[in-house]
């Protein structure tokens, strides 16, 4: 009788087949069935999308995604030009000599002289008024935080000195104190900025 060993000889996609079905099994439904459990286990908060909750529990965003601050009495974050549309990210990649980019940046800065008018045009950080890679960026520079309190203490009457607090407290360090550089989650700033105004 022919044993199965010698069938596979005389059929040799039958290794190649074998060989398939084992690598689905272990990289499509054991690895991922295992990742996910020891995300789940040991970094829940990050595998399940960094969310951000009020002081009611209900989600109001992610640490990860930007949002749009259009009300003057919060921190702003950087311009994107996907309108932070979660579903995709980059940016249009402008020139510096594209004219929708100018024209683009000069109204962010008539926008900024009207609404910070404390704050002079040589103090306004670039961040502020151009593009992220990704246009999703819910970060700004611990800088482009400051430069927005004589703004939100004349709107909200909260002190300077508890304003500046408030992005200390909210300041990130650098990864591993080597890596990318200070930075301030605009969502996160912006709560802490609503529970202050609530609190008095």
């Amino acid at each position: 009788m022919e044993t199965t060993k010698n069938r596979s000889q005389h059929l040799p996609w039958f290794g190649t087949v074998r060989l398939s079905f084992v690598f689905i099994i272990l990289c499509g439904i054991i690895y991922p069935l295992l990742s996910t459990a020891l995300a789940q286990l040991f970094m829940p908060h990050q595998a399940n999308g960094s969310l951000v909750t009020d002081s009611n529990g209900k989600i109001i965003g992610s640490e990860l995604i930007g949002q749009s601050f259009s009300d003057p009495h919060f921190f702003q974050g950087r311009i994107s030009s996907i309108q932070f549309n979660a579903e995709a990210s980059g940016s249009n990649n402008y020139g510096p000599s594209n004219e929708e980019l100018m024209k683009r940046i000069k109204g962010s800065i008539e926008t900024w002289e009207i609404n910070n008018p404390d704050v002079p045009i040589s103090q306004l950080p670039i961040a502020l008024i151009t593009n992220s890679g990704s246009g999703l960026d819910p970060h700004i520079t611990p800088q482009s935080a400051i430069v927005q309190i004589p703004r939100i203490s004349k709107l909200t009457g909260l002190s300077t000195h508890k304003l500046e607090e408030l992005v200390r407290e909210n300041t990130e360090e650098r990864d591993l104190g080597i890596f990318g550089e200070p930075r301030v989650n605009v969502l996160k700033l912006n709560l802490a900025l609503s529970k202050q105004q609530q609190g008095n």
